[in-house]
């Protein structure tokens, strides 16, 4: 196995479009994202061996065709207060994880890794959990956080008759949904995102959350290919609920939300809106991000998760977080991670 760089973006999209279509952090769009925040990013290739394949100082262009991959990865370099990594988000891209493949791709991030010096390798691929046998008799071995990316994520089958997937839902959630609409509730999916950010703050203020500062670069940046918009839901003009939903592969993400408090349902509107048009547009999922497991009332994804199960969707368990140590200097990493995992409860 060879493994090229690849600078070619048809070739990219085009193998996560057949391989991986749900891998958000592993799109072009994003590497773009990651430097324009400054990061250095890696795309590469394994390439089959038995394939005609250009020297080490070439780049992966049009010549080489999609079937002769074995993989993809885009890889970030992380510098933080708690330790410098390489990051791979939603990746490696594999056909295949065996013995074979994963060792090399390894060797090859691992003398990345020391080049650049980073103290470690994280990456969170989209695969379950019966893989982690194989990753751990690697070296690899749990991360101490809960996943960057969300281990259980709720989707919902658009595929599914309209009639069906009002019957999968909670009967609470329904009926919210058919209060807001003979309410009147106004639904609209193009605002303009400094509007979704002037709700967002209101919201994590309410919370005592922090903001996400990168969400109207994300925005922007997915919007160049139309894949990115901004949702909102309003009651006499009142704006009381907005979505971020980017839509990518076979799937409509609920990237980002945002509401006020209120005795109107817009919030279970505007979803059960979004699911509409994405299903006629002929998606074949929505994405409604994470959950948690956790019944403590206090996880701060735990009112969230009551409200993205009302809708019913399928609940997708991946596997945790991987990190590979590479220098001594990640168990400084650890041991704060750690401790932030333990004061926080969960």
């Amino acid at each position: 196995m060879n493994i090229i760089s690849i600078d070619d973006r048809r070739i990219w999209d085009d193998f996560i479009l057949a391989n991986a279509p749900h891998t958000l952090f592993q799109s072009w769009e994003w590497g773009e994202i990651e430097k324009g925040n400054g990061r250095k990013v890696w795309r590469v290739g394994l390439l089959n061996s038995k394939s005609q394949a250009p020297n080490s100082k070439q780049i992966l262009n049009t010549n080489i065709q999609i079937q002769n991959l074995l993989g993809i990865s885009q890889i970030v370099k992380i510098e933080a207060r708690r330790g410098t990594f390489l990051h791979v988000r939603h990746g490696p891209l594999l056909v295949k994880w065996d013995k074979k493949i994963v060792p090399q791709w390894l060797q090859w991030i691992i003398e990345l890794a020391k080049k650049e010096r980073a103290a470690f390798i994280r990456m969170s691929p989209l695969i379950d959990r019966s893989h982690s046998p194989m990753l751990q008799s690697l070296g690899f071995r749990d991360a101490p956080i809960q996943r960057m990316d969300f281990e259980l994520v709720s989707m919902i089958n658009l595929q599914l008759p309209e009639v069906e997937l009002l019957k999968n839902m909670r009967k609470t959630t329904r009926n919210l949904i058919r209060k807001a609409e003979r309410m009147g509730v106004a639904i609209s999916d193009e605002a303009p995102i400094e509007e979704f950010m002037a709700l967002h703050e209101k919201t994590f203020r309410r919370h005592g959350f922090i903001p996400n500062p990168n969400i109207a670069e994300e925005h922007r940046e997915f919007s160049k290919s139309g894949a990115s918009c901004v949702w909102t839901a309003r009651y006499e003009e009142e704006l009381l609920a907005a979505a971020v939903i980017i839509t990518y592969g076979n799937q409509a993400m609920y990237r980002h939300g945002a509401s006020v408090s209120s005795k109107i349902p817009a919030a279970y509107y505007l979803q059960w809106n979004i699911m509409q048009t994405a299903r006629q547009r002929g998606i074949q999922w929505y994405n409604l991000g994470g959950i948690t497991d956790s019944d403590n009332p206090n996880h701060p994804w735990y009112g969230l998760t009551l409200f993205k199960q009302g809708f019913g969707g399928e609940t997708k368990d991946y596997l945790h977080t991987q990190d590979y140590p590479v220098t001594a200097g990640y168990w400084f990493t650890y041991a704060i991670e750690t401790t932030r995992k333990i004061r926080r409860g969960y």
